[in-house]
């Protein structure tokens, strides 16, 4: 899709306002309610179908097909990335009026590291087509590691699936800090001393959290368009709704027992098509699976295994109360 670099300064303006609209609403710390996250996730998701229509119309079937493959694909990933956010607030124990606040930085950071990644990303593809092979190879092992993560949890080893990186670990060790959070303040002065807050180690938690999450999203989309900006809207709006998202779906996330499979699969699947690109661009005959077909398999997948993570937890639930009694 040919873009003009009046559409690219337009579309970031529009995000831009985006951003700052939802900055504005949770501005002050407050328990989000129900009823308040689902309004803002089905405006954000309203948002990118009316985004998709506007790619239809500007440039066709493909462009929104790949924008919608996309889209879903990152926000896939994005709920399953809220697993970690669960227990990264657990482990600092952040209190409910603060979390919007953390959950918004962190989107924030995200979109800054995706940003640069997608640019980096485009260049490499751009100079050499063999890099294809990597984000093939890298994406078929991260969907094995997906698998052994999930397995690791299915025999109670939870909360082994968060573990401070050697940042954090660092920052804890040298810098003081307060014993409790003191509002959204990072830094405090105290008797004449300058002490980081707990809310400052949570943030760089999320911060290095989502250099993580960018390194699988990242070549994850670049297997189904190599479109920047198509990659890039798809991942903006994929992370826009994310904070409302984490409170409407809290408990629910629990109940997607199987979600890490599926997503092993789609980014296995991503994999492979990368690879069989990638030799495609080398001049070997290969067959090359299509975007409508890889939105297909996409959300068949997220479709099967909402299904069978449901019944699931529903059988896991009741073998629980026929042991209680």
């Amino acid at each position: 899709m040919d873009v003009s670099l009046t559409t690219w300064v337009l579309t970031v303006a529009v995000l831009c306002a985006l951003i700052a609209v939802d900055f504005f609403i949770g501005r002050k710390p407050h328990e989000v309610s129900m009823r308040e996250a689902g309004i803002w996730t089905v405006v954000w998701i309203v948002l990118a179908g009316f985004f998709c229509v506007f790619l239809y119309v500007a440039g066709g079937a493909e462009p929104a097909g790949e924008f919608a493959a996309g889209y879903i694909t990152e926000k896939s990933l994005s709920v399953d990335n809220l697993f970690v956010f669960v227990l990264i607030m657990a482990k600092f124990a952040v209190p409910t009026i603060y979390q919007q606040r953390v959950l918004m930085i962190g989107v924030l950071i995200a979109l800054v590291m995706r940003a640069v990644f997608i640019a980096l990303g485009a260049a490499l593809i751009s100079a050499f087509s063999w890099v294809f092979f990597i984000f093939g190879a890298f994406l078929i092992w991260t969907a094995w590691k997906l698998v052994r993560e999930a397995r690791a949890e299915d025999q109670g080893h939870e909360e082994e699936a968060y573990e401070e990186n050697r940042l954090l670990k660092m920052v804890e060790r040298r810098f003081p800090s307060t014993p409790d959070y003191r509002g959204t303040k990072l830094f405090v002065v105290e008797n004449g001393k300058r002490l980081i807050t707990p809310m400052l180690i949570v943030m760089l938690a999320i911060g290095s959290t989502d250099l993580l999450f960018a390194l699988d999203s990242i070549p994850a989309i670049y297997g189904l368009t190599d479109d920047p900006y198509i990659v890039f809207t798809a991942n903006a709006f994929a992370l826009m709704g994310l904070r409302q998202l984490y409170f409407l779906i809290g408990g629910l996330l629990k109940r997607l027992v199987h979600l890490s499979y599926g997503l092993s699969i789609i980014l296995g699947f991503i994999g492979v098509k990368l690879v069989l690109h990638a030799f495609h661009e080398a001049g070997v005959h290969v067959p090359e699976i299509s975007t409508p077909m890889s939105l297909a398999v996409i959300c068949g997948v997220l479709i099967v295994t909402t299904i069978t993570s449901l019944r699931a937890s529903r059988k896991q639930a009741r073998e629980a109360e026929v042991s209680r009694d």
